[in-house]
């Protein structure tokens, strides 16, 4: 039996909020649409009480950020960008272009095309995302991006010199010092500065999530992120001061962040709100934390793994760690994830800062249907035909009788000009 021991908010309670984001967001996107430059300077000054003369970053002013860093923090940087470099690498040595022939004288392939410019967009605020330089201009550089701009918003009237720094490192062709909607306005829509990229990345709050939703279309994205999300899943052999530890560290990203605590054990379930109200007194982001748990934090008790596995599948959630006596079990079974994270030796930050993989993942059951951002994001896979003389008068024959069925007149003789053309006495 399912039971489900704390719930969150309800789905009529997060329709609203995202009623209020998507009416505000249409709005800034039509004020950007039609004065640009203008536009985005008057929402900057609003929103982050920053106005330069310009948002855009000299090579001087990005050297002398990184010169004012410590040594460790750079060497920290590059050993970061090494692994998530040497993962999308690998990934992209999977992606081979193909050639075959599918029939005699017919050449089928495809190739893998990256896109021609990308526009990064990485957080601040309160916890100034210097991993999510990594995870999408260099992910985009491996693929071959020719161009990708980034934009990161100040820090307190002040640019942030490590995600600068890493922004450099990754191989960001233009860093701008820019936030929230207007930033991700600007790439998409293009300014009089700005020049428009062909696609938006990156993470950030639930208004950049749904700017980048209504310029879709317009431009390629890599996914809707919503609030990060965390599911551990526990059976007995995991403890409630693990389980509380790797919930609260995902909860600190923003107080609509869900948690969910999937267990076997009576005991973890019993024990859980006791020791994460312990870790929230002594955690330096409790605040924020918190109130993720309190609103969007849940317990649900399970008999059997197999009723762990159909909960977390149904769950679908952004990043799963399994604390689990077989965690390579889920591996083998699940099948709805962002990120998996297997036995109680690693946990999610590692995979958000520095193993490797993505960190850029689905959320809002996204998992379902996609995975999280990769190279292959940045690849068109694209194909293309080339028939010779003689298989043209043989397969322009099927072509033609298959699109009279349909009535396509027009399809129909780009299909009988072949044939009478090169098929001789089979002419039609």
């Amino acid at each position: 039996m399912i039971r489900v021991l704390k719930a969150g908010t309800t789905e009529a309670e997060k329709k609203e909020a995202d009623r209020q984001v998507r009416q505000s967001v249409e709005a800034i996107l039509e004020d950007i649409s039609a004065r640009g430059d203008a536009a985005v300077r008057d929402l900057s000054a609003r929103f982050d009480k920053w106005e330069p003369a310009s948002f855009r970053l000299r090579p001087d002013e990005i050297a002398s950020l990184m010169n004012g860093l410590p040594d460790q923090v750079i060497t920290d940087i590059k050993f970061a960008q090494a692994q998530i470099r040497r993962f999308a690498e690998a990934q992209k040595g999977a992606l081979v272009d193909i050639e075959i022939e599918t029939l005699p004288g017919i050449r089928l392939g495809h190739k893998n095309i990256p896109v021609a410019s990308v526009g990064c967009y990485v957080p601040g605020g309160r916890y100034p995302m210097v991993a999510s330089a990594h995870m999408s201009v260099l992910t985009a550089k491996v693929a071959g991006v020719r161009r990708v701009a980034a934009c990161t918003p100040p820090l307190n009237g002040v640019p942030p010199a490590a995600t600068v720094a890493a922004m450099s490192l990754a191989g960001a062709d233009e860093i701008y010092l820019l936030g929230g909607i207007q930033a991700v306005a600007a790439m998409g829509l293009g300014t009089e500065t700005i020049a428009p990229v062909d696609m938006l990345v990156g993470p950030g709050n639930a208004f950049v999530a749904e700017a980048k939703r209504q310029l879709f279309g317009r431009v390629g994205i890599d996914l809707l992120a919503g609030p990060t999300e965390t599911l551990i899943i526990a059976d007995d052999t995991a403890d409630a001061e693990m389980c509380a530890t790797d919930l609260l560290g995902q909860a600190e990203h923003g107080p609509t962040s869900p948690s969910i605590l999937l267990t076997t054990s009576a005991k973890i379930a019993g024990e859980i709100q006791a020791e994460i109200d312990r870790q929230l007194a002594i955690l330096p982001t409790g605040d924020i934390a918190g109130a993720a748990w309190r609103d969007h934090g849940q317990v649900i008790l399970c008999d059997t793994d197999e009723e762990l596995l159909s909960e977390a599948d149904r769950i679908a959630s952004e990043h799963v760690q399994v604390l689990t006596k077989e965690p390579r079990w889920f591996l083998e079974r699940m099948t709805n994830y962002g990120a998996l994270f297997l036995g109680k030796e690693t946990n999610v930050a590692y995979g958000d800062k520095v193993i490797g993989t993505n960190h850029t993942l689905p959320t809002k059951r996204a998992a379902r249907y996609t995975g999280g951002l990769w190279v292959g994001k940045f690849l068109k896979t694209v194909t293309y035909q080339q028939v010779s003389p003689e298989a043209t008068a043989m397969i322009g024959e099927y072509c033609s009788r298959l699109c009279a069925i349909e009535n396509f007149a027009g399809h129909k003789e780009q299909a009988d000009l072949r044939v009478r053309r090169y098929g001789g006495k089979n002419a039609v």
